[in-house]
């Protein structure tokens, strides 16, 4: 019976693959996974690491600088982008009164203008669309652009109207079955007016920044309300620790004492502005105009200023500081020291060893005369 059994082992034994190598049959049984250690004698590691661990906050100061040439959506989309660059971006603000969302640029301006103009020449058939317009909430297509505006503000405009109307007069859990009801719909007719209505007050700069991740805080008309506001929730931001990395928007010269206090708390600063040799960009840690944030320069300008940060920051843990204390403990530690060393040194003499001293030097050697006497 057992001869029986040890041939079947062997059988089973023959036909599995032999393996030369014999940790190869280790690895087999046991899943490695790659070790950050190894990755971190990379310097580019290194960086992306550090710069991982590190908060960013973003505060925008729309009176001062508002993005008039650009689109905001795109604007609050690259800066973002930019920052992320930097660290985690965990705070985006933005401040400005009421005049600031009511303003309309001039570029705006222009591009109504033209619409009006072709809208009119289009009624006249003048001019034909090479493709018909296209309404993006129920699929209908139209040969004029008034068609299409007259289509949505009488259908989808009153239907997101009654929406809302339900929405706000329900209660409980009615209410939150209506809004997840609703909530595609109203995700849809919101990107579709956004291309087919123009808005009735300035050209919708809150809601495209609030669409790109912005909290955006409207303060009151008084003359550097928002300065005072946003000052105020960078010290907040800093005295709370939240962030490592302070990005400004502003071109504004009264945020220099608010940087400079972020300087002092070892708090890196970063200013946006189209001033190249402003006030801010002097004292700030780095600085980047508009075109370099849309550009993608500033992106790509990141690691070389994250790796200057943290040289300064090791050349500051390596720089000697005078403390008196100190330097006045270490001299009395250093007195000590020698009072030990003299008496350890006269304990020497004293001892033993002064009778070689009595007899001579030890390392004289005796004449032949002392030799021979010896040896009688």
């Amino acid at each position: 019976m057992f001869l029986k059994f040890r041939g079947v082992f062997r059988k089973i034994q023959s036909s599995e693959p032999r393996i030369l190598n014999p940790c190869s049959a280790f690895f087999r049984y046991c899943h490695f996974e790659t070790n950050a250690d190894f990755d971190s004698l990379n310097p580019t590691h290194f960086v992306a690491q550090k710069t991982a661990q590190n908060n960013v906050a973003i505060f925008w100061d729309l009176d001062n600088k508002p993005p008039k040439t650009f689109p905001p959506y795109e604007a609050a989309i690259k800066l973002r982008a930019a920052a992320s660059s930097f660290g985690v971006v965990r705070h985006m603000v933005a401040y400005a009164n009421s005049h600031a969302f009511s303003y309309v640029p001039q570029v705006v301006r222009k591009q109504r203008k033209e619409r009006k103009l072709l809208n009119r020449l289009e009624n006249k058939g003048v001019i034909k669309p090479p493709e018909p317009y296209f309404c993006r909430v129920c699929g209908r297509r139209f040969y004029t652009n008034e068609k299409l505006i007259n289509h949505f503000k009488q259908i989808h405009e009153r239907e997101h109207k009654k929406r809302l109307n339900q929405i706000d007069s329900a209660r409980g859990k009615r209410r939150v079955n209506l809004v997840a009801k609703y909530s595609m719909k109203m995700e849809k007719y919101k990107n579709a007016a956004r291309d087919v209505l123009t808005p009735k007050v300035g050209y919708g700069l809150a809601d495209e920044l609030k669409r790109a991740g912005f909290w955006v805080k409207t303060v009151s008309n008084k003359p550097q309300a928002a300065d005072v506001v946003l000052r105020d929730h960078m010290v907040d931001v800093m005295d709370k620790r939240r962030a490592e990395c302070l990005v400004l928007v502003s071109d504004d010269s009264d945020f220099v004492d608010v940087l400079n206090e972020a300087k002092l708390r070892c708090v890196n600063t970063v200013v946006v502005g189209d001033i190249n040799d402003g006030a801010l960009k002097r004292v700030a840690d780095a600085g980047f105009c508009w075109r370099e944030i849309l550009m993608g320069k500033a992106k790509k300008e990141a690691v070389s200023v994250v790796g200057k940060w943290k040289d300064r920051d090791v050349l500051k843990i390596l720089e000697w500081t005078y403390n008196p204390d100190v330097e006045k403990e270490y001299d009395l530690n250093g007195e000590c020291d020698d009072e030990m060393e003299d008496d350890f040194v006269d304990d020497i003499v004293d001892g033993d060893d002064a009778e070689s001293i009595q007899k001579g030097t030890w390392w004289e050697l005796g004449s032949d005369s002392d030799a021979s006497s010896q040896s009688l």
